[in-house]
């Protein structure tokens, strides 16, 4: 099958594209500045941005799109959520529609199933009912926070986290770590014909505290629940000051759990338990 991975050289879809390209299929990594120095020689690359219109002629002649083109959670402002996930989406399904293909891949998360109101979750939901309202075969797949080499998520928490002492809303949720080198086959499997029409959420072996995550991460830290009332209105200054990469809506989405219930890795035949854990990966570096 000839599959476009939007966002191919980025942090899951350079992972995908190994995947895709071992298992014999003919891949196009497409993104703003493709790199090819970290993509197998057999993957092609493309410059595409999906928040630009003209981009049919880097889908047509492909059977399936993966949409993997994503800004991470703590990105601000609103606007670049809006214009890259929902507008990027919206474009990507067209431009597949049009092209007749088989197969349209979104790679959503976890929180779009939840009533998390962020500006990431609400163009990520926006995303999510684009592809569904296609006339196309579509898969979508709703996975927790994913950890792995070149990750956003184990370098902000490196950078956020201060030392010593570690201040947390009182309530925090729950996550449900899922390295990348486990997610990757399962998002490849996507482009077969039966998967059509389903959603998967998906985790890791472990579902720990936002404390317990951090601690695997940074080592351990003197944990200080912050009062509810006391943590929003930290948040809402920490939004008007430039550098802060925590503000309303991470407070916001800390209040949630981010957790695959049930987790549906065992649709791809594999058990939570033979996952590789955030400690182990993080022991292993």
């Amino acid at each position: 099958m000839n599959v476009l991975v939007a966002g191919g050289s980025g942090f899951v879809g350079r992972a995908l594209c190994r995947v895709l390209a071992a298992r014999g299929h003919d891949v196009t990594a497409a993104s703003r500045s493709p790199d090819p120095s970290v993509l197998p020689d057999s993957v092609a690359t493309a410059a595409v941005d999906v928040t630009d219109d003209g981009i049919d002629g880097t889908v047509a002649g492909h059977d399936a799109v993966v949409n993997l083109v994503a800004l991470p959670a703590h990105v601000q402002p609103e606007r670049s959520h809006e214009t890259v996930h929902a507008g990027g989406t919206r474009r990507l399904v067209a431009a597949a529609e049009r092209a007749g293909l088989e197969r349209f891949v979104q790679v959503s998360a976890l929180g779009v199933g939840a009533d998390v109101d962020t500006a990431y979750f609400r163009a990520k939901r926006r995303a999510e009912r684009a592809v569904r309202e296609a006339a196309l075969e579509a898969v979508v797949y709703r996975p927790s926070v994913v950890f792995g080499e070149s990750c956003a998520f184990v370098p902000f928490l490196e950078r956020a986290v201060p030392p010593v002492v570690l201040p947390l809303p009182a309530g925090a949720g729950r996550l449900h770590p899922m390295w990348v080198g486990d997610l990757a086959p399962m998002l490849a499997d996507g482009i077969d014909p039966g998967r059509a029409g389903s959603t998967y959420r998906l985790g890791g072996p472990e579902v720990l505290t936002v404390a317990e995550t951090v601690q695997r991460i940074v080592g351990d830290r003197v944990v200080v629940p912050v009062p509810g009332a006391v943590a929003a209105a930290g948040a809402a200054v920490a939004d008007v000051l430039p550098g802060v990469p925590v503000g309303r809506d991470q407070y916001r989405a800390l209040r949630h759990d981010n957790v695959a219930d049930p987790n549906d890795v065992s649709a791809f035949g594999a058990a939570a338990d033979d996952l590789l854990s955030l400690g182990a990966y993080v022991d292993a570096r």
